[in-house]
């Protein structure tokens, strides 16, 4: 299994940008990516971005241009950087582990998450 611990949350003011950090511990070997995950109150939880270990990244149309994943794969950690934050970033902030194990009839995948963190913006 995989563990998942986050920091860097926290209240900022609009325009400005903050760094969220997750480390992943366990059988980290069988990680195939990470990402972050956001839900606001009220509102379904959203992909932000997920990054592969090959370092393909993805990200929401709303944070692109905006936010930055990056992921250090020797310390399990991945990053999520966030510029030019709006108000409507506040939510809580989830970190995501995809992880996939082969066996003699295929492969099964399980997904891991942080217990999330608060970020709010204000205006």
């Amino acid at each position: 299994q995989v563990q998942l611990v986050e920091s860097g949350g926290g209240l900022v003011q609009a325009g400005g940008s903050l760094r969220l950090s997750c480390e992943a511990s366990g059988r980290t070997s069988d990680i195939n990516s990470l990402g972050w995950f956001r839900q606001a109150l009220g509102k379904q939880r959203e992909l932000v971005a997920t990054i592969t270990t090959r370092g393909s990244t993805n990200y929401a149309d709303s944070v692109q241009g905006r936010f930055t994943i990056s992921r250090d794969n020797a310390k399990n950690t991945v990053y999520l950087q966030m510029n030019s934050v709006k108000p409507e970033d506040t939510a809580v902030y989830y970190c995501h582990a995809e992880v996939v194990v082969y066996t003699i009839e295929g492969s099964s995948r399980f997904d891991y998450w942080g217990q999330g963190t608060q970020v709010t913006v204000s205006s």
